[in-house]
């Protein structure tokens, strides 16, 4: 009876520790599960937060290159803006210099009809209308930045100059305007009309 009870003892004993055995197992089992639960939990947020960052440097990327489009564009539009008004000036200035090539034909007529000064009290009324036309319209072209070219007893020069007669005189020096045929003019430091001159050798 003694073996008996050592026997159920034994056996409880091993079934106490198969038990015991058993739970160690399921509780490791139990903990590889939780385990592998907040591996994959670590794993998913630091994916999310590897996500995230991408993300944020997707989002970084794209602001960048707006403001580097933006940029641009700010540049291409003051470059257009500065282009256009250039060529609403050089646009205006060519407009100005016809107008003043077309001008200039009517000054030298009123330049050739004052050479000549009329005794005759009447005519010599029309003579000082003609004149203060003629002083109007210089002032005109004048203020818009027209000013003749001015050469007698100057050195020839080829940019403002047109020599339509050569003259040996020791008189005057060497390649020195001696007589004016038609006046020049300048719009501002554009040659519209060069001076047809007599030039001494």
């Amino acid at each position: 009876m003694v073996d008996n009870k050592n026997l159920e003892e034994d056996e409880i004993k091993d079934k106490i520790e198969e038990e015991t055995l058993d739970e160690v197992k399921e509780e490791e089992q139990d903990l590889e599960d939780i385990k592998k639960v907040l591996e994959e939990a670590l794993s998913a947020e630091e994916e999310a937060n590897a996500a995230d960052d991408a993300s944020k440097d997707s989002k970084d990327a794209k602001i960048a290159d707006l403001e580097d489009r933006l940029k641009r564009q700010i540049a291409e539009f003051d470059n257009f803006r500065k282009r256009t008004e250039k060529e609403k000036s050089a646009m205006f200035d060519m407009g100005a210099r016809h107008i003043i090539e077309a001008i200039l034909p009517t000054i030298d007529n009123f330049e050739r009809g004052l050479k000549t000064v009329p005794e005759d009290k009447e005519a010599k009324a029309f003579y000082d209308g003609m004149e203060m036309i003629y002083k109007q319209m210089l002032k005109v072209l004048s203020d818009v930045g027209v000013t003749a070219i001015d050469c007698l007893d100057k050195e020839f020069d080829l940019n403002l100059h047109n020599a339509v007669m050569h003259v040996e005189d020791e008189a005057y020096g060497n390649n020195i305007i001696i007589e004016e045929f038609q006046k020049g003019y300048k719009y501002k430091d554009t040659v519209i009309r060069h001076s047809m001159v007599k030039v001494a050798n």
